[in-house]
């Protein structure tokens, strides 16, 4: 069995996270997505459990104080956080966990899973992702550009991640992101049974 791991994907809203993670799911089937919980409202088509758990403040501030997240965050007025009991079992049983979170989230789980893999996913250029934000058509202008400054705050984290992908053509970016998986799972530090084999 191919080692389980955590992959952490970062980058800033519109720059196509979600559709990446869900292009790499589909082409390697050991690849799932730990839910979050949020306190956001769900979007149009978004259900309970499946994009995120949709919690109230009162209810995500019990499961801050009863230490039920691996990290968690208030970005833009909301909470949003990763519930630590589901991503531990995964990667137990060999599954590649990938957690979409916040940069500061990211650099939380490093210090608490060291062997994590932290991946920023960047646009072509800044001019583009303004355009995927106004194209989403979910959110006011003063909203949009609230998102682009902070965008420009989350580049300054790339220093800290592992690799970066490009998300021009949605096929080539999710390659990437295949092989990024691949190559991390031939780690010698991931794979003791093989060191085992052959020194014994």
């Amino acid at each position: 069995m191919k080692p389980g791991m955590l992959m952490v994907v970062s980058g800033p809203a519109g720059v196509g996270k979600g559709t990446l993670v869900k292009q790499l799911m589909s082409q390697r089937e050991r690849v799932v997505l730990s839910v979050s919980a949020t306190t956001r409202m769900p979007r149009p088509g978004e259900t309970d459990g499946t994009q995120y758990w949709f919690k109230d403040r009162q209810e995500f501030e019990s499961m801050i104080r009863s230490n039920q997240l691996l990290e968690w965050v208030e970005y833009c007025g909301n909470y949003y956080g990763t519930p630590v009991g589901h991503v531990r079992s995964c990667i137990a049983e060999g599954k590649v966990v990938v957690l979409e979170i916040e940069v500061e989230g990211a650099l939380s789980i490093r210090k608490q899973f060291p062997d994590s893999v932290l991946v920023f996913v960047l646009p072509p250029d800044l001019a583009e992702l303004e355009e995927r934000l106004r194209g989403r058509g979910t959110e006011a202008p003063e909203v949009i550009g609230r998102r682009l400054e902070r965008a420009a705050e989350e580049f300054r984290f790339l220093p800290h991640y592992d690799y970066y992908v490009i998300n021009d053509e949605i096929d080539a970016a999710s390659d990437v992101m295949a092989r990024i998986v691949d190559t991390e799972q031939l780690r010698i530090s991931r794979n003791p049974d093989i060191v085992d084999r052959f020194l014994t």
